[in-house]
């Protein structure tokens, strides 16, 4: 059976509840160095560019020393690569979305900004690598969100239709690279963002997944 559909997720924030095991990195970091940590609400619009973009944004002009920042940087990779899924979770309703999805011959895939060996790692702890025909990290290509490439590339690789694919995400970098990429976009609320879902332009909007099959039947 050729495939249907193509559909493309984020991952932080979108897929899987990841900031309590972000913040623990974040905030081990800040700790060791003397600095202040953060609480959850300030990780979550913290994150969704990177693990070296989301550190950038909390030193902002309190560190100015390059070789500290990367040497930080380096220190919060290593401890989150080592408790990844501690508190890691996927969001509501998704197992039944993606068994739904697969029983019809959707393909999935996971287009993010973390690299691709931790989203790899955490994907297979959560036990969902079943689901996932492609897993496309910041660092897969010599581009990521939201150049539409980071999109395009992975509709190419698993044998999509542009005209036939959707991205799911809970940013504006999402957002971006979806219109980028001339494809609707579909908004998970309570994302990380500094954004709200009124400054994030978007096709649909849901709070869980429990509402997205409607949304696909509809595009189908």
């Amino acid at each position: 059976m050729s495939q249907k559909f193509t559909i493309l997720f984020d991952l932080d924030g979108t897929i899987i509840e990841t900031a309590g095991d972000l913040m623990a990195a974040h905030n081990h970091v800040m700790k060791k160095f003397g600095h202040k940590e953060k609480n959850l609400n300030d990780i979550k619009k913290l994150a969704g560019k990177g693990a070296w973009i989301m550190m950038q944004r909390s030193f902002k002009e309190e560190i100015k020393d390059k070789e500290l920042k990367k040497k930080m940087t380096e220190e919060f990779l290593d401890f989150y690569s080592k408790n990844i899924n501690k508190e890691s979770k996927p969001k509501e309703g998704l197992i039944n979305f993606l068994d739904w999805a697969k029983s019809i011959n959707v393909s999935l895939s996971i287009c993010t900004n973390k690299q691709e060996a931790l989203s790899k790692d955490l994907i297979r702890k959560l036990n969902l690598s079943k689901y996932f025909d492609f897993i496309a990290g910041s660092d897969t290509f010599d581009f990521n969100k939201p150049d539409p490439r980071h999109l395009t590339n992975v509709i190419d690789i698993v044998g999509g239709e542009r005209a036939k694919s959707v991205m799911i995400g809970d940013s504006e970098v999402d957002s971006e690279a979806s219109y980028n990429a001339q494809l609707p976009f579909v908004l998970v609320e309570d994302g990380y963002t500094e954004k709200n879902i009124y400054e994030i332009r978007h096709d649909f909007k849901i709070k869980n997944f429990h509402f997205l099959r409607e949304i696909i039947e509809k595009l189908l």
